[in-house]
């Protein structure tokens, strides 16, 4: 009979012909089982890594909203003031579409691999950003910071859910998000004050010893050992859904060449740039469709989540949010430099607050649920808070008082914060756990599309009423020019001669006032789609992989299955049977479950449990082709 460490050290798992566990382990698997995993590591080390991915989270953060300060500066320069809405949607196309790349690359590279080449490609479009000499090139390196921005969030997910359970990550993921939002507040503030001191350039090399530390930081600490890497490098590859990318971008990215055809050149119906790209979309959207449903073996659309009445609420309403975000985030400061005729620095100023806001909303929920446990009534309460912000926007004039030019952005980004934050709660509780990250990636999908439509669709409002606004107001000799010039360039209007400039900043006081009631009406269709979501308590957390050490020697690469752990009250199987009462049928197989910890992450999504079965697609076995 064995006593105290020896005992602990003993495999849970017995071979099954009777052999011992030192006959089963070859020297090297001895070896690897030696290393520390993410449960084993010091709390500086942890501290280290968290330092490290955290730092990449706010860079990637404030490059999603940087250019929104920076447009008019950008536009003005290069003369393609009606193209400036592509630096946002080409940053966030390629997040949208190439995100769920690292989920697989966490497998086939290691969490470190894949999180220094997402800051890799980050840090390479940001400086090219800094370098470009036309609005081409300036656009083909945001898309290229883009391909690492989504990643830098992915893995920084999965790195956090390899060191914390699901309940301690109810606040660790609040401080996480801190970071994100931080970031994503302070981007257009920190835009417009160092386009005006040093030039819109230097607000993307700045960044670059940011990444350098980011870099550096996981370099040192991120070298910790995952239980339950994938087979091969060549069967992770091959579970990528490749088709299911590139269709998807092929169809969103032909919807923004529609847009900007139509409504930003006013290119008639009859023009092949026009007609073109929206038959392209129409047609690229069904494959999509049908590659998700019928081919791809690991899909980011999963089909049996599309008859899961939580997974597609959570989905609609992570559309809806995103496009009311990104349409404020991108046209908030454009009203106070085109109609208060403010500096670039004093315009992302006024998006202070709504930084401070979002960073204390994603606390605050945080908090509260790692407190109760429940989510619903935050929900309720909060969800309204952003429709109430939109409003006081649209209602923004001249003469407005400072409190309201100021405070009335603060509960937009509150309420969505924390709609954000219980919404991926919501989607958590209510999924087994083989099925989480697959329901995670499922609701980023349809919020990266918000995030794209949110800039695009509100572009595409903005320059029809101002095309037709300013039509209204100017007339006589050379008025098309004028118009033309007005239209390509923000700054233009500060200098305009003081009938002109009138007829110019009521013209785009009325554009914009129409795309903040698009905003409202979007976070209140959202905030109807959310409603039929129950409450359910997190009181019964999932179960967490075991350290390196603890593993069964028969499973060193492979970790045994979840289902035989138990956390509280509820078995997986226990909380699969739950789900089923919540209109979240479970995924249900037979035998084992051996764990890979990724497949599609969203940026607060969860860590993946899969299996040989269904994978990460949800699809049955006779599909799947491995």
């Amino acid at each position: 009979m064995m006593k105290g460490t020896d005992a602990e050290r003993e495999p849970l798992l017995q071979s099954t012909a009777g052999q011992s566990s030192a006959a089963a382990v070859p020297p090297l698997a001895t070896k690897e089982l030696k290393k520390v995993g993410p449960l084993e590591i010091s709390r500086r080390t942890r501290y280290g890594i968290l330092a490290g991915i955290w730092t990449g989270t706010f860079l990637s953060s404030l490059n999603t909203t940087l250019v929104a300060t920076l447009l008019p500066s950008i536009s003005s320069e290069f003369d393609k003031s009606h193209q400036a809405h592509w630096l946002g949607t080409a940053y966030l196309l390629a997040i949208c579409t190439f995100t769920p790349l690292y989920g697989r690359l966490c497998n086939v590279m290691g969490r470190r691999g894949a999180n220094q080449t997402a800051v890799f490609f980050a840090a390479l479009g940001t400086a090219a950003c800094g370098l470009s000499g036309n609005m081409e090139t300036l656009i083909a390196a945001r898309f290229l910071g883009g391909l690492g921005g989504g990643g830098i969030a992915t893995t920084a997910t999965i790195i956090t859910s390899d060191m914390y359970s699901l309940r301690s990550r109810g606040l660790t993921q609040g401080i996480s998000s801190l970071f994100n939002s931080l970031g994503m507040g302070l981007g257009g503030p920190l835009g417009g004050y160092i386009s005006d001191r040093f030039g819109w350039r230097w607000a993307f090399i700045i960044q670059l010893p940011l990444f350098f530390i980011s870099f550096l930081l996981t370099s040192v600490n991120l070298r910790y050992v995952t239980p339950g890497k994938s087979k091969s490098t060549k069967e992770v590859l091959k579970r990528i859904d490749y088709g299911g990318s590139f269709t998807l971008l092929v169809a969103v990215f032909s919807v923004l060449i529609f847009l900007s055809s139509r409504f930003s050149e006013e290119l008639p119906w009859s023009s092949p740039s026009v007609y073109v790209p929206l038959t392209l979309a129409g047609v690229f959207a069904v494959i999509f469709v049908v590659f998700e449903l019928c081919i791809a073996p690991e899909p980011v659309l999963a089909p049996i989540l599309l008859r899961q009445k939580i997974p597609v609420l959570v989905g609609i309403s992570n559309f809806l949010v995103s496009m009311c975000n990104f349409t404020v985030m991108y046209n908030f400061p454009t009203w106070f430099q085109t109609v208060l005729l403010t500096s670039a620095s004093e315009a992302g100023a006024h998006l202070i607050p709504n930084g401070i806001s979002i960073s204390c909303g994603s606390l605050f929920a945080g908090w509260v649920m790692h407190r109760t446990g429940k989510y619903k009534r935050l929900n309720l309460i909060f969800g309204l808070f952003p429709f109430a912000a939109a409003i006081l926007i649209s209602l923004m004039r001249e003469d407005s008082p400072p409190a309201q030019l100021w405070l009335s952005i603060i509960p937009l980004g509150f309420g969505n914060a924390v709609v954000l934050q219980t919404m991926l709660i919501a989607l958590l509780a209510h999924l087994p756990e083989s099925s989480m990250a697959v329901g995670t990636g499922f609701g980023q999908l349809f919020r990266g599309i918000g995030q794209v439509g949110g800039v695009a669709i509100s572009a595409a409002l903005f320059q029809t009423m101002l095309n037709s606004e300013l039509h209204k107001r100017i007339h006589g000799l050379n008025a098309e020019e004028t118009i033309e010039k007005i239209r390509h360039s923000a700054t233009l209007v500060a200098k305009l001669p003081p009938d002109l400039q009138r007829a110019a900043r009521d013209s785009y006081a009325i554009s914009l006032r129409a795309v903040f009631l698009m905003a409202a009406t979007s976070t209140f269709l959202a905030y109807l789609a959310r409603l039929p979501i129950p409450d359910k308590p997190l009181d019964a957390s999932r179960p967490r992989g075991h350290s390196v050490n603890a593993a069964p020697p028969a499973t060193a690469a492979v970790e045994a299955a979840p289902s035989a752990v138990t956390q509280g009250d509820a078995s997986i199987k226990d909380t699969s049977d739950d789900d089923e009462d919540d209109g979240c049928p479970s995924i249900r197989t037979e035998g084992p479950r051996p764990r890979r910890l990724s497949t599609y992450e969203s940026s607060e999504g969860g860590m993946d449990l899969e299996s040989d079965v269904i994978g990460g697609s949800a699809r049955s076995y006779g599909s799947i082709r491995s």
